[in-house]
């Protein structure tokens, strides 16, 4: 997983007619059909993280068409796909800074939000991979709040980083927004019991299940239910233990059924989001294999 934005910049905002703009960009979706979008089976959110389908070209508009076509009605956003729709949707403009720090910022996620809503899809979560960084200005940082709450996410993601923990906390507390912290695997069944959820309440987990197997090779069911309280999303993949490779779904080592399981009897609201890893077969794409995935998903919470 990551964000390959990092640098983020002003457009002059153009009245009512963002929210007509953004409509205007979706082709074929109707209310029915969006009506009809439904990933959340037996009470288990399945959503994804739009680094599922970084083969395939990926502006806001095109990703929500992947998505719907998958059939998933909840979503973890890349950054950079949606400030580029909240920048061209507001109208341009000379500065990113003074854009950022502008009231068009604001409603150009807006638009993104209500692009996304009216498809029947959720932005639950806004990934930004160098949130919090040293090289990150306050301003910024403010700025990345403002944009998850705009589009209406319940937080945001990025790589574990006690450093960035000790930075956010304060801020993610003050704007009651989560921060997921996401693990590869370096993980250990103890990472999260240490400081790095200490430094805010709104600090929280983006648990990796297959890199936690193919870097403990153990389940991540005993960590789920010690950190439940904390854990904003899970990502969804299948690996093989001693840091093997990743695989279709039911053919590494993760227990993914397991866990959906263990969702479900426990009532877990958190979404759990496929994140397409494994190589593409010839004459698939990712769009297909997300789609194998979901129907994984399905059965298994049947």
């Amino acid at each position: 997983m990551q964000d390959n934005n990092a640098t983020l910049s002003r457009r002059a905002f153009l009245g009512g007619s963002a929210a007509c703009a953004a409509s205007a960009m979706l082709p074929g979706k109707t209310a029915a059909s969006a009506t009809a979008l439904n990933s959340k089976f037996n009470g288990v959110q399945i959503g994804v993280t739009t680094y599922s389908y970084r083969s395939l070209p990926g502006s806001a508009e095109e990703l929500l068409q992947y998505i719907t076509r998958c059939g998933i009605n909840s979503v973890e956003l890349m950054f950079g796909p949606a400030e580029r729709f909240a920048r061209t949707v507001t109208g341009g403009g000379t500065s990113m800074d003074e854009w950022r720090l502008s009231p068009a910022a604001t409603e150009g996620y807006k638009a993104l939000r209500k692009m996304y809503n009216e498809a029947g899809v959720n932005i639950h979560l806004m990934l930004v991979g160098n949130l919090g960084n040293a090289d990150m200005p306050d301003e910024q940082v403010e700025y990345c709040f403002r944009a998850a709450k705009a589009l209406g996410a319940r937080g945001m993601t990025r790589e574990i980083s006690e450093p960035a923990a000790e930075r956010l906390g304060p801020v993610a507390d003050r704007h009651e927004i989560m921060v997921g912290f996401h693990n590869h695997t370096q993980i250990t069944p103890t990472t999260y019991d240490g400081p790095i959820l200490s430094h805010g309440k709104y600090l929280g987990i983006n648990l990796d299940i297959g890199h936690y197997v193919a870097g403990t090779n153990e389940s991540p069911v005993p960590l789920i239910e010690k950190h439940m309280d904390r854990i904003t999303n899970l990502h969804l993949k299948d690996r093989k233990k001693n840091n093997g490779p990743n695989m279709p779904f039911g053919q590494g080592d993760t227990p993914i059924a397991a866990v959906l399981q263990f969702m479900r009897k426990h009532g877990l609201t958190f979404p759990a989001d496929i994140e397409l890893e494994y190589p593409i077969p010839e004459g698939s794409d990712a769009v297909r294999e997300v789609t194998e995935c979901v129907h994984f998903c399905r059965d298994a919470l049947a």
